[in-house]
């Protein structure tokens, strides 16, 4: 789980459009109950900012993670500094220790450090599944300055990633895989 913490709802995000899938969280947090019924490990990555005006900052209200997908006791807290949950981290020496071979990923934002943590985890070995209705990104401009929905920011991001670097599912589908387990 990447970086869903109360800092994603600062304005500054969307300031050149909303965000697409609303109900992210919530695929989120079906997720993460299935994975606490079955007893599968669970990692939640939280963003440290080291930037002065970011909402991600600790010590800020927008540092801590999302009531509906906050972790619970015992459930590991990978706290990252840059835009990939694997750079100054250890996360991939716990995943290798724990014999983790599969990745399951959820998290915003879909561009940014969702498909740095994606591109990574695939680059390193891992077998890595995207959820895409549990990310989501936001209205951005592209180099030439045209301005792109959430949704087409977050269907290049994917469309980058499936098939070289991870496999792209709706949560749905992993959650009938883990029911049939």
């Amino acid at each position: 789980m990447i970086d869903l913490q109360l800092a994603i709802d600062a304005p500054y995000h969307a300031a050149e459009g909303p965000r697409n899938n609303p109900d992210a969280e919530t695929a989120v947090a079906a997720l993460l109950a299935a994975w606490r019924k079955t007893a599968r490990p669970i990692f939640h990555v939280r963003h440290d900012s080291v930037l002065p005006d970011s909402a991600y900052r600790p010590g800020q209200p927008g540092n801590d993670f999302k009531p509906i997908v906050a972790p619970l006791a015992g459930e590991i807290v990978i706290p990252k500094r840059t835009n990939s949950a694997f750079i100054g981290t250890g996360l991939e020496d716990r995943l290798r220790q724990a014999g983790i071979d599969t990745l399951v990923i959820a998290g915003v934002v879909t561009n940014n450090s969702v498909e740095a943590t994606v591109r990574m985890a695939g680059n390193l070995g891992f077998h890595t599944l995207l959820a895409e209705d549990a990310c989501f990104t936001f209205a951005r401009r592209d180099w030439r300055g045209v301005l792109r929905s959430a949704e087409e920011v977050h269907a290049m991001s994917l469309a980058n990633l499936d098939g070289e670097y991870c496999t792209v599912v709706k949560s749905s589908g992993l959650l009938d895989a883990v029911a049939k387990a």
